[in-house]
Order: C-alpha cells, then structure tokens, then sequence
C-alpha cells in the first residue's frame, strides 16, 4: 500500500521518487499538495496501456498535479539524497521556477532529458538521473558478462576442434 500523507511530512522543493516496478517516476514538491513534473505519455493520467511509451517519446510536458493523482497506488518517498552531494537551492526559488515550467513541452529522452534530471536540475543545478547511470552500468556489466561467456564458450570450442583434428 501507498504511504499516506501522514507519513512523512513534504517540504516545498522535496523531490519525490514514485516506484513505477522496472523505472522510477521524480516530481518536485511545489507545496499544498501538488508536485510538478515532466510527463511523458506513460505518467499522463489514463495512460493505462501506454505506461512504457516514455521509452520512445520525444518530448514531454511539465504538469502541476496533485500528488495523489500522480502516485495512484504506487510506492513512493522523498528522496533528497543528492543533498550529500550538492547544495540544495533555496525552496522558494525551486517552487518558483518549477511552477514557472509548468505547461511547457520540453525535449525528451529516457537517458539524457528525463524526468529525474529535471527535479535535479531545479533542487540542485544539477541535470543528473541516478537510475540512467545505474541501467547504464548493468548494460555494461551484463556486456562484459555475455562476452567472457562467449569468448569461454568460443574457446572451449575451438579447443575441441583442435583435438578433434590432432586425434585424426
């Protein structure tokens, strides 16, 4: 189950990390209940069927929502980790210039222009996503895997053939 409201207590320019299960979905909390994100076609309201359309679209829009609407029944949390790391911008100039976003379509890509670098980039001046680096990394750790699996198999073969013809 979803957390509820009482659970943790939000703070205007708190970035909230929503599981979606395979990706995480980021909003910026702007206050009274409502977050602003980017939403590509997969976090539209309704978008049912379409949820992994994100991978493919172009462009996305900033929307203002309440928070709510935008978790459904799925888990969620604030996630304020980069603070460790950069120095968070003041609140009500995170609010503002979200807020001032709002409505706008901007470019989009899963790897390059998501939805995580866009709270980033308002907390911190940051455009970063932690989850891109993180299946960037897996790619290459499954790559370099399945090629010491392939380079093993390919040796192992030409191995027995070279056995195959000194026995002849």
């Amino acid at each position: 189950m979803a957390p509820t409201l009482y659970d943790e207590k939000l703070e205007p320019g708190d970035l909230i990390e929503i599981s979606r299960g395979a990706y995480h979905h980021w909003a910026v909390y702007v206050g009274d209940g409502f977050i602003v994100h980017l939403a590509p076609p997969s976090e539209v309201a309704g978008a049912g069927a379409n949820r992994f359309m994100s991978v493919v679209a172009d462009k996305a829009m900033v929307s203002k929502d309440e928070l709510w609407s935008v978790v459904g029944d799925s888990e969620w949390n604030i996630n304020n980790s980069l603070d460790k790391k950069y120095e968070p911008r003041r609140p009500d100039d995170i609010v503002r210039e979200a807020c001032a976003m709002v409505g706008h379509v901007l470019p989009y890509c899963v790897f390059s222009q998501n939805c995580e670098h866009l709270v980033n980039e308002l907390r911190y001046g940051k455009a970063e996503s932690r989850q891109v680096r993180k299946a960037g990394l897996m790619v290459l750790l499954g790559g370099v895997a399945a090629a010491v699996l392939l380079g093993g198999a390919a040796y192992l073969s030409g191995g027995s053939k070279k056995e195959n013809k000194n026995n002849q």
